[in-house]
């Protein structure tokens, strides 16, 4: 048997840990995995929303979200578990 695994089987292995999401749009948020559903519905607490500012699109507005949200599955583009979102990516790519 090959070692495939599923979707839905690494969204499970990521809960309780960070979690970068890419909306559709350009919207990010990144926070703590607590449950997903099977339409991939996620639960996320101590969330942060990262957007462009509508006054100046090369900004971006970082806005904690002090209670747990829940996102609905459909407006997900982007799943990257483990990662704590935009400020980790780029500190990566610096070294």
């Amino acid at each position: 048997m090959s070692n495939r695994i599923l979707p839905l089987e690494l969204i499970d292995k990521a809960i309780g840990s960070p979690i970068w999401i890419l909306m559709r749009g350009q919207t990010e948020l990144t926070g703590i995995l607590r449950g997903f559903d099977d339409y991939v519905n996620l639960v996320l607490d101590d969330a942060v929303e990262y957007s462009p500012d509508p006054r100046n699109k090369s900004e971006i507005v970082t806005k904690r979200l002090e209670t747990e949200i829940l996102l609905n599955g459909n407006h997900v583009a982007v799943m990257v578990p483990g990662s704590k979102g935009p400020a980790d990516s780029m500190a990566s790519q610096a070294t």
